[in-house]
Formats: structure tokens, sequence, C-alpha cells
């Protein structure tokens, strides 16, 4: 028998505003047909984050899996980089 290998894709946390849910921009580089320029095409996918720890900027890696919702059909597999936090004294706002 032979095994099927689940699909995965790596791409960056773009949304973390629903819960158990994050929007995951895969960007992949396609060339053009005609004038063979080579373009940059990005692809959003809602995927499932059980506990709720990815924070966009992250750079995750997502699994196909089964249909979880109505649009959610990947999930969270691992959490290759966590988004640099940037520190704002309240000083250098005013």
């Amino acid at each position: 028998m032979t095994q099927e290998k689940r699909k995965t894709r790596i791409g960056r946390v773009v949304s973390n505003k629903m819960d158990k849910t994050v929007i995951v921009a895969v960007e992949r580089a396609e060339r053009h047909p005609l004038y063979r320029k080579v373009l940059r095409k990005t692809t959003r996918y809602k995927a499932h984050d059980e506990k709720n720890e990815c924070k966009p900027g992250n750079r995750v890696r997502i699994v196909e899996t089964r249909p979880l919702s109505k649009d959610k059909r990947w999930r969270v597999a691992e959490i290759i980089t966590k988004a640099e936090a940037v520190e704002v004294k309240p000083a250098e706002i005013a």
C-alpha cells in the first residue's frame, strides 16, 4: 500500500483576529507565459490554530487536513520563526 502524503506549505501569518483560526499568506514565483517575467503570486489560506499561539508576522508550516469549517482545510503544523516584537516607549509616540 502506498501512503498518501499531505500537502504542506510555508507562509507568513497575516491575521489572527479569529478564534483558533489564522490567515496564512503563501508566496510563490510564477513565470508569465508570454513575457517570461517572474511574478510573485500570493495565496491566502485559513488555517486551524488550536492553541491560538500564532501572531502576525510568524513564519509557519501548514498541513492539509479534512474540512474543519466552510473555508478551513489547513492546520498549523509548527511555528518556524516567531515575529520580532517592536517595543515602542511612550516618549517616542508623543
